[in-house]
């Protein structure tokens, strides 16, 4: 097929839409950049692409929660449309306050059934931002294919995933037992249920994850860089992974 083309979600707060377009752009495929207003109005924009990526940044001030004023307008105008897109089998991805609007929209990790996942502050009530490293935990997850670990920046207030109280073992079982739990932190960071840092539904098809990938593609901008900085860190694949999905 042609290139795959991604829908690169924009709106008030979210900052970091060009560089995750940059990213798609990188691993060779196609990325397109629109405002939420824009797909509320035509919600039929959804329709012509292959992929979709809910980015990082700071959605309505945070007002509300993390990720929330963001995700209510979409819940109201939009879900039906995502869960569609969801269901075809299309690649989703959530970067920090966009893995806390796909956990308030109930598409991690499952949209069939009731949310069990939330993002909550960290446990130490600060700011977090330093590089940070993850080893992948399951082969299910389209994005993360042929990645073992990789450190990545971490930037966030809410980054703590907690599950529904009284459940966390079984729920953290279940998931376990899915190969929906893609990243654990290599230490304790922010408090996060057994270190997770990322989840995926139940397909592998639509990744959350607190992390910023898109932040660091090649080695010139890595914590640790080699001797050429055009060299393409396990981030890369990330994106790779998804565009070599539709080939």
């Amino acid at each position: 097929m042609s290139q795959a083309n991604f829908l690169i979600l924009s709106g008030d707060g979210i900052n970091c839409e060009r560089e995750t377009a940059f990213a798609f752009e990188q691993a060779g495929g196609k990325a397109q950049i629109i405002h939420v207003n824009k797909l509320l109005e035509n919600p039929s924009i959804l329709e012509s692409f292959q992929g979709m990526a809910f980015p990082g940044g700071f959605s309505f001030g945070d007002e509300l929660g993390s990720g929330q004023v963001l995700a209510t307008k979409i819940k109201h105008g939009l879900l039906e449309q995502f869960h569609r897109f969801v269901e075809d089998g299309k690649l989703v991805i959530g970067i920090c306050n966009g893995f806390q609007v796909l956990t308030k929209l109930g598409l991690l990790p499952n949209h069939k059934k009731n949310r069990t996942v939330a993002l909550a502050p960290n446990n130490h009530g600060q700011f977090l931002n330093k590089w940070v490293g993850m080893n992948v935990k399951t082969e299910k997850c389209i994005w993360t294919k042929g990645i073992e670990s990789l450190e990545l920046p971490a930037r966030h207030g809410e980054g703590r995933i907690v599950f529904s109280a009284g459940k966390e073992e079984e729920i953290y079982q279940e998931l376990k037992d899915n190969g929906q739990i893609v990243f654990e932190y290599t230490t304790d960071i922010n408090g996060s249920y057994k270190k997770i840092a990322g989840l995926c539904n139940a397909e592998g098809t639509v990744l959350g994850m607190m992390p910023h990938p898109e932040a660091a593609l090649y080695e010139a901008t890595s914590r640790i860089r080699s001797s050429n900085p055009w060299d393409k860190t396990a981030a890369m694949k990330i994106f790779e992974n998804a565009i070599a999905y539709y080939k």
